[in-house]
């Protein structure tokens, strides 16, 4: 009887050990709620349209990342690529051009009996297979020392791009409309100066400046300074840049464009250059004369177009071109010389698929002083900065060679300048 009690005492005891065990472990392990795989947050409606912006940046970008990398183009599309593959917008700026800015045999056909040998290879060193001309002048007598690639530089000559600025600050000095220190407004905080205006090559400077003058007065002076004639005395093939009998429409910039860019103007080479051999002269626009035979080089005699009122204007526009290459557009010219000062202005602009470079410059020296035109033709490459680092090379040719130092003395060409009048 006791052994039966004890017995069921103790399947008592583990039933009860039991029944706890299973109360501990309900209240050790917490019970979860089950969650779905994709956790969902709901945003604020301001967080919602800033992430869909982001979504469509990203879609954009992607885009035109694909882009870069389409298959090669057909037809006209290759043109200017040189890759035979379409170039994203985001590399070429908006803009495709087709002509090249490299060129072999461009001296074919040069004429060069009576061109300076030194300065000619000077030109040609510079020139190199960059697509282009390059022309030097005497501006104390508007004799052509060195013509090189002469087809382009006779031919009917380009928009002037910003060297047209050169043009337009002498027209506003002899108007008054400016003078060196002018301050003109281009915006609400924004004022620029003449000397800066030239340096930095300022386009809103100078619409505002041709807005002023207006296109009578702008055309006066620009035919004054030659652009419209012909630029050369008696050169075979030579032909005539053009200067329209009206402002440009409204609609494309009018007198304004016309005054920073240029638009609708064609100056050749050797307008250009006659133009920077009167700033250099101080005021005497020569015809240009390139002498091919032995005889004309014995008889040459400078011959004077006209007689500009320039001259207590240069200083005023001296320290802008200074500038242009100092510290300004044209800074890549000291980048192969800098032993002596030199005066210049650039230009960049592109029509038809054909990017411009121009740079119009004279060594300011006191013993072989010479005027350089840098007239580059192409794509991409060419733009006036790279036509002023060409100048720098042949500056520094000549400059090695003792072009600038003093020249012992020497039988002188006949000198006494001819005045002809401008109607030929």
């Amino acid at each position: 009887m006791l052994k039966r009690s004890a017995i069921t005492l103790l399947l008592s005891l583990l039933a009860l050990f039991t029944c706890l065990g299973a109360f501990a472990a309900t209240i050790a392990t917490p019970t979860h709620k089950t969650h779905s795989k994709s956790h969902k947050i709901t945003e604020t409606p301001t967080a919602q349209k800033k992430m869909a912006r982001m979504q469509h940046s990203s879609k954009t970008a992607a885009a035109r990342n694909r882009s870069a990398y389409r298959a090669p183009a057909t037809g006209a599309s290759m043109k200017g690529t040189g890759s035979g593959y379409r170039t994203s917008k985001r590399h070429s700026y908006g803009e495709r051009f087709y002509a090249s800015s490299f060129a072999e045999n461009q001296v074919e056909g040069d004429v060069t009996t009576g061109e300076d040998p030194m300065v000619r290879a000077a030109a040609i060193d510079a020139l190199g297979n960059m697509n282009g001309t390059i022309v030097a002048v005497d501006p104390d007598s508007g004799r052509i020392l060195a013509m090189v690639n002469q087809k382009l530089a006779l031919s009917a000559g380009a928009t002037p791009c910003s060297t047209i600025k050169v043009a337009v600050a002498l027209a506003a000095l002899s108007e008054n409309v400016i003078t060196k220190d002018t301050q003109v407004p281009l915006g609400k905080y924004w004022r620029v100066d003449l000397t800066t205006a030239l340096a930095k090559s300022n386009n809103a400077y100078f619409e505002a400046v041709g807005r002023k003058l207006g296109f009578d007065k702008v055309s006066y002076y620009d035919r004054q300074f030659g652009l419209g004639e012909l630029a050369g005395w008696n050169i075979p093939g030579e032909h005539l840049g053009t200067f329209p009998d009206t402002e440009l429409d409204a609609k494309l910039g009018g007198v304004g464009k016309m005054c920073s860019f240029g638009e609708s103007i064609s100056l050749t080479p050797l307008q250009l250059a006659a133009l920077m051999a009167s700033i250099a002269n101080g005021g005497t626009l020569y015809y240009l004369q390139h002498p091919t035979t032995a005889e004309e080089i014995a008889n040459f005699t400078p011959k004077v177009k006209r007689k500009l009122d320039i001259g207590p204007l240069i200083p005023e526009i001296s320290d802008g071109m200074s500038g242009a290459v100092e510290y300004g557009t044209a800074r890549l010219l000291r980048t192969n010389f800098i032993e002596e000062p030199v005066l210049g202005k650039t230009g960049t602009c592109s029509k038809n698929g054909t990017r411009l470079g121009w740079f119009g410059s004279y060594a300011n020296t006191e013993y072989g002083r010479i005027v350089t035109v840098v007239f580059l033709e192409g794509g991409r490459p060419t733009f006036g900065p790279r036509a002023a680092e060409l100048a720098g090379r042949m500056y520094r040719n000549l400059y090695d060679h003792d072009y600038f130092a003093v020249k012992p003395a020497t039988v002188p060409v006949r000198t006494s300048a001819t005045a002809v009048g401008a109607s030929q």
